[in-house]
């Protein structure tokens, strides 16, 4: 393998290099993945399940103008997300041309979000606010405010939601920065804002005071002039906007509560209206920092607005896309039940691994997300409990790479799975880290219906500067510069306008067949559109790579190109001119890295029920072979967020079990499917094959009915694509055109395929019709439009005012149209294509595409495609429990009186009709039979019932008497019981019960039979002629005695007669001593020079066996009252005295194993 930081490979066989993971069961931990050979040193990160720090918040994920118009960014974008709270401009405000909150709180509440904050100043055209000075006559600010709350109480279906924002930035250069001058000004200023907000709406929520920073001093005089005026906001906010406040977020947190109990004021719910830079937004591993404190503190935030509105802050990408970023933000918005305590290497330190985990028992999942640091990462999890996620769980450990401001990322594949046994309820998780931009979302659950398996895709990357480079030039993008767009490896490429110029990635390719080359690079479209590169392999040309236009070329996005690979060491060029001649039309692109995977099979992504978003359903692990596996019942949803490469068919394929018959309702998109159903008991797959948009669809799955759904599978099914009606716009024979509508040729460097169309809209009269194509009548399409749409306004001091441009689709003769929003997408010579679902209810009317209140886009091309294909519901073939049986049975079979039944040790396993065998975890089972209160022999029934079958097993347990001359208050009760429970000791059965006699010395031959049953009675044929001159065959303990002769444990006295037992005689300590010695086949042990005991020296016989008592901590001996004991060796051993003995033992054993 290549040094890290050059070209980095990553394939499903990374965890063949796992080996601690194979002794698990010997182990104080597991480790579930490999080690890089160089990584002897990761950062850890310890997760205690046991330390909740409260309820999930989950309110960080909000931003500052992330939305901009009704279908930007689009439903499935922030419904994913799940931004619960965010910032918009004043109605009508003309601070930014768009980001209405009238506009966007439609799409914003039905996709998740809870209250909007309202920036009462944005209503002003210009930053700073009125030119940076406080109106003179400041009534016409007060007037603003109840033209604003006016407009949010009268227009909003939502106004109990918002949240009102007197003043932004106050501490800046928007009117009140001298503090000391305009402290009573300010404080004034917001009683009287304050008080108009009331005025016109009383239930009004109000925000503030909304600094620029943390200000301790403002804070505290504004803290308690409004506790003083009754003017305290209903929520607090500040920004933290630098790189510091990584690290001093907490203690100005922490400040600030401080003051609130010092001033009286009740904790008042904060929110960080602005946080983090340019060089964090689109970047896992950043943002998570970010993530962790907030949801630390409990406190909701919000992203900062630097780029431009619509795009969640640079965290998606395109009109409808995922970036690395937009992962980590699902992954956010999908914790549930509570955090835990998490504990990174070192806190409040800039720029390094930090995390958030949540433990949600009733799920019975425990989540991390992790990242931050370009080295390797362990994840310590600590206080796993049995009680919730048995004793063998699954790990899953996925990574989201930063893929650029605007490279799309697909769903982020498995890096780390293994099925793990847990040990005293640890887990070590070590996960192959190296780029400190991506982020790591860690899962345990118990163990699966199917064990976790890592993505075995093969992959390899290289920093574009780590490429051989020939006539361009590398730069430093450092991180430290917290303006600067981020780039992978801190520096890019850059300088490639000369016919000369190339990049040059050398590298082994496994196998022959079909690979995508990925590149990640900055497209300056807006000066000069779109671009291309040559991909030459071997020094022969095999693909251009052609580039969307994008933001600038720090703003990176991602192309990719599909070239044929044979196995070996290959050569891939990529080049600026493919004739060696001349350049390519806008080839001058910054490039920061190179990807290369093989795609040899469509893309297919399965998307586990387990993480889906859950509404009412349950997971369950009641069942082996559905463990995971998510409960529906009427009024329960499951919501996947499934990602497509391309706009086009895909086979959506759900996999579930029903006892009966079952419809199930799939929406895509919001979009009904029909035809999926269980037809009755089973097992089944039901596939649609649906038209999805490039980027994220989503999946909501649920029935009126109930079943298991295990999973949603998402397979690209580019066959049915021949179902697509595909069009040129200007192509006559299929559309017509009114008004000013007009086809035009685009200036290179372009992306069109032909001609454009132009001019639609700007009033009812210039408008195109796509005819409607024969065959596709009534019913649910959806309508693709390559466009260009790089309208926006100029002039704020730092944000691009993008413009969103409408188009307006109606059917001739249908019923009300579509509205599809097409976002800024920075040339008028690229395009983009973007997707809008049309229903139409004509057979044959056509289309109208138009705008009669504003412009369209431009369009290239259209596609018309049915949007489902094909629907099939199969049953898969039926797999029967078979047969349950105990393969080991508990460690505890006898049991005293009234003790509850312990199944330590207890092994069961399944059998099913496929020849599976699977260990059957113990709250799977339903267990009878056993009665703690009824004496003898019991036969304590197993049941598992598997998909309508149910099978049982069965083992033996006697439940014995309790002694009545031992009390619960006797010194030895606990181990007298357990002899009995252990059927070591029966005593004797007198009129008044079964007695111990517990003071009795033991005899030689009752201690023989107590040795003998703590081995486990072992089977043994008794010798004919006895070894002992005093114990014959048929004597009462002969087998015992006999046993405990042929193991050496005892040699008896040596006599003129023979060899003597001497049965009846009370054993003596020392021989006691002796006896279990020889039992545990006499262990090493290091003497001590001074005997543990005052009575026993080293030249005392059995000197070695009463050391090793006393150090195996099985005899303490006789305590005196100066500390000291004695071990009494010729004294003899009372039966509970013995009793403790074996007890110690046994735990001395157990210690050892």
């Amino acid at each position: 393998m290549q040094e890290r930081d050059m070209t980095r490979m990553r394939a499903g066989a990374r965890l063949g290099r796992n080996l601690i993971a194979a002794v698990a069961a010997a182990a104080t931990a597991v480790t579930v993945a490999a080690i890089p050979a160089q990584a002897a040193d990761p950062d850890v990160v310890t997760v205690d399940l046991a330390v909740s720090t409260g309820e999930v918040k989950g309110g960080a994920s909000g931003m500052l103008y992330g939305l901009s118009d009704e279908g930007v960014p689009t439903d499935a974008i922030i419904a994913g997300a799940l931004p619960r709270n965010v910032t918009q401009k004043a109605p009508y405000g003309e601070q930014h041309p768009n980001g209405d909150p009238l506009e966007v709180e439609d799409s914003f509440f039905r996709n998740g979000g809870e209250y909007i904050l309202t920036n009462i100043q944005d209503y002003y055209p210009d930053w700073p606010y009125n030119g940076g000075r406080r109106p003179a006559d400041f009534n016409t600010y007060l007037e603003m405010v109840r033209t604003v709350t006016t407009a949010i109480v009268e227009e909003s279906d939502h106004p109990e939601k918002y949240m009102f924002v007197p003043f932004n930035e106050p501490d800046g250069g928007n009117w009140y920065g001298n503090w000391g001058a305009m402290k009573d000004t300010f404080l004034a200023d917001w009683s009287a804002a304050y008080a108009v907000i009331k005025d016109v709406y009383p239930e009004a929520k109000i925000a503030g005071p909304g600094d620029s920073r943390w200000q301790p001093a403002r804070t505290r005089d504004f803290l308690t002039y409004a506790k003083a005026n009754d003017v305290v906001p209903d929520m607090f906010t500040w920004h933290e906007l630098g790189i510091n406040n990584l690290s001093t977020y907490r203690n100005n947190y922490n400040t600030y509560r401080q003051m609130e109990i010092e001033i009286g004021i009740d904790p008042l719910p904060i929110n960080i209206t602005e946080y983090a830079m340019r060089r964090d937004m689109s970047v896992p591993g950043q943002i998570v920092q970010w993530l962790a404190m907030f949801e630390d503190t409990k406190v909701d935030a919000q992203t900062a607005y630097w780029t431009y509105a619509g795009n969640l802050n640079d965290n998606m990408a395109k009109n409808n896309s995922a970036n690395g970023a937009w992962w980590l933000l699902k992954w956010y918005g999908d914790l549930t039940g509570e955090t835990v305590a998490l504990t990174p290497p070192e806190l409040n330190k800039v720029d390094s691994l930090q995390g958030i985990a949540a433990l949600d028992e009733d799920e019975r999942q425990a989540t991390v997300l992790f990242g931050g640091t370009n080295k390797d990462i362990r994840v310590d999890v600590e206080n796993i409990d049995p009680a919730v996620f048995g004793t063998t769980v699954d790990v899953q450990v996925r990574e989201a790479e930063w893929s650029g401001q605007e490279g799309e990322a697909l769903a982020p594949p498995v890096t780390v799975a293994e099925r793990v046994a847990v040990v005293d309820g640890e887990l070590q998780v070590e996960v192959p880290g190296g780029d400190r931009l991506s982020a790591y979302q860690l899962v345990i659950t118990p163990a699966l219906a199917e064990q976790p398996t890592v993505d075995a895709t093969w992959r390899a990357s290289i920093e574009a500067e780590d490429t051989v480079l020939r006539d361009v030039t590398a730069y430093d993008k450092p991180m430290s510069n917290d303006w600067e767009f981020a780039a992978s490896g801190q520096r890019d490429v850059g300088g490639t306008n000369r016919v000369t110029s190339s990049l040059t990635w050398t590298l082994d390719v496994p196998t022959t067949g079909t690979y995508r080359f990925g590149s990640v690079g900055g497209v300056n479209g807006p000066n000069i559109g779109p671009g291309r590169h040559a991909l030459f392999v071997d020094g022969v040309f095999a693909e251009y790579v052609d580039y969307e236009a994008g933001f600038s070329w720090g703003y990176r996005s991602r192309a990719e190109a599909l070239v044929d690979l044979e196995a070996g060491t290959r050569s891939l060029s990529l080049r600026t001119s493919q004739n060696g001649t001349s350049l390519l039309p806008g080839s001058d692109i910054s490039l920061d890295k190179f990807d290369l995977e093989l795609a040899d099979e469509p893309d297919s992504t399965t998307y586990p029920a387990h993480l889906a978003r859950i509404d009412g359903g349950e997971v369950s692990f009641a069942g082996s072979r559905t463990a995971g596996y998510v409960g529906l019942d009427a009024g329960d949803s499951a919501t996947f967020y499934a990602a497509g490469r391309d706009t086009g068919y895909y086979d959506v394929t759900l996999t579930y079990r029903s006892e009966e018959a079952a419809a199930i309702d799939l929406l895509v998109n919001g979009r009904a499917i029909e035809g999926l159903a269980a037809e009755g008991d089973g097992t089944w797959t039901s596939t649609a094959t649906v038209h999805l948009a490039k980027g994220i669809n989503e999946l909501a799955v649920s029935t009126p009915d109930t079943i298991k759904l295990a999973s949603a599978t998402v397979t690209r099914a580019e066959e049915a694509d021949e179902a697509v009606f595909f069009t040129e716009a200007e192509d006559t024979s299929n559309v017509t055109t009114t008004g000013a509508v007009r086809a035009e040729q685009v200036p290179a460097p372009t992306n069109v395929s032909g001609t454009q169309l132009g001019w639609i809209g700007d009033g009812p009269a210039n408008t195109a019709v796509l005819a409607r194509p024969e065959g596709f009548g009534a019913g649910q399409y959806n309508l693709v439009v390559r466009y260009a749409n790089a309208e926006k306004n100029t002039g704020h001091d730092y944000n691009t005012d993008v413009i969103t441009r409408f188009l307006d689709i109606t059917e001739v003769g249908g019923d009300e149209g579509t509205r599809g929003a097409f976002r800024h997408n920075y040339s008028w010579k690229g395009f983009w294509s973007h997707t809008v679902g049309v229903d139409l209810t004509t057979v044959d009317g056509g289309l109208t595409l138009s705008n009669a209140t504003g412009s369209a886009p431009n369009i290239d091309w259209l596609e018309l495609a049915p949007l489902v294909v094909d629907v099939s519901n199969d049953v898969t073939a039926n797999v029967d429990l078979q047969t349950l049986e105990v393969a080991t049975p508990p460690t505890t079979t006898g049991y005293v009186l009234g003790t509850p039944l312990d199944l330590s040790g207890l092994v069961v396993e399944a059998t099913y009709t496929d020849g599976s065998i699977d260990t059957v975890p113990w709250d799977e089972l339903t267990v009878s039979g056993y009665n703690p209160d009824v004496l003898g022999e019991q036969v304590v029934t197993l049941a598992l019932t598997a998909e309508n079958t149910t099978r049982e097993a069965t083992f033996t347990v006697v439940v014995r008497d309790r002694f009545v001359d031992v009390a619960d208050d006797n010194q030895f009760a606990l181990e007298i019981n357990w002899l009995a429970a252990r059927g070591i000791s029966t005593g004797w059965t007198t009129p008044a019960g079964q007695e111990f006699r517990p003071v009795t010395p033991i005899a030689r031959d009752a201690m023989a039979a107590f040795i003998y049953r703590l081995a486990g009675s072992p089977a043994f044929e008794e010798p004919e002629t006895s070894p002992f001159v005093d114990v014959a065959p048929g004597d009462q303990f002969y087998r015992e005695i006999t046993w405990l002769a042929e193991q050496e444990i005892t040699t008896g006295w040596s006599t003129a007669r023979g060899a003597e037992f001497r049965p009846l005689a009370p054993i003596a300590r020392d021989a006691m001593a002796a006896f279990l010695y020889r039992y545990a086949d006499e262990p090493a042990i290091t003497l001590p020079e001074t005997s543990p005991f005052t009575d026993v020296t080293p030249s005392t016989q059995f000197y070695t066996e009463i050391a090793w008592m006393g150090e195996a901590g099985i005899s303490t001996g006789f305590q005196g009252n100066d500390g000291t004991a004695q071990y009494q060796p010729l004294g003899p051993v009372n039966r509970d005295a013995m009793a403790a003995f074996l007890f110690r033992y046994q735990g001395y054993e157990d210690q050892l194993s």
